[in-house]
């Protein structure tokens, strides 16, 4: 389903020099106030898979938990957290990437995917794609497989799509 989604912009808000010096963090703070564009949101990601076999979603922290329990629900799918270092009980599989300002981890729940489960990935921003990988290389360690990648946004000049070569990507918006 194609849909305009242009209008959502002024609700995300950019914030200079944030987290670091030379950043412009993406403050979607706005938007998930506005009921109306929050609900558009969830619906236009879930719109874009629908017809699709979705075992499992997991959302990343943090932003992304935010779309990922509203698709879970819709697509009744399990939803699986990943998470940021020393956030999860044991045991656990991890994963280090690089981001556009410094290096991360995250990590997921040993046996929170089951081996052959469809899984869809949601975060709010696709930046590097070095989160976004991460989480796929993750979930494809524990047997998922990964049937596409949703964000609200894509920030295309960092190209983090091709990162994600191959891989059924979805934004709704792209700067």
């Amino acid at each position: 389903m194609a849909c305009e989604t242009g209008w959502l912009r002024r609700l995300i808000r950019d914030v200079p020099d944030f987290p670091e010096p030379g950043i412009v963090f993406k403050d979607i703070a706005p938007l998930l106030g506005d009921v109306d564009a929050f609900r558009f949101c969830v619906d236009a990601l879930a719109d874009r898979f629908e017809g699709t076999t979705i075992d499992h979603i997991v959302g990343i922290e943090s932003r992304g938990f935010l779309f990922a329990a509203p698709l879970a629900y819709r697509f009744g799918a399990g939803l699986i957290p990943m998470r940021k270092p020393g956030k999860l009980p044991g045991p656990i599989e991890y994963d280090e990437y690089t981001l556009e300002y410094g290096t991360d981890r995250l990590e997921i729940q040993q046996g929170a995917v089951t081996p052959g489960s469809q899984v869809l990935i949601v975060d709010d921003i696709l930046a590097t794609g070095g989160t976004a990988a991460a989480a796929a290389r993750l979930v494809e360690r524990l047997g998922g497989d990964v049937v596409g990648l949703a964000f609200l946004a894509e920030l295309t000049f960092l190209g983090g799509a091709a990162r994600l070569e191959g891989r059924e990507i979805v934004s709704l918006l792209t700067y």
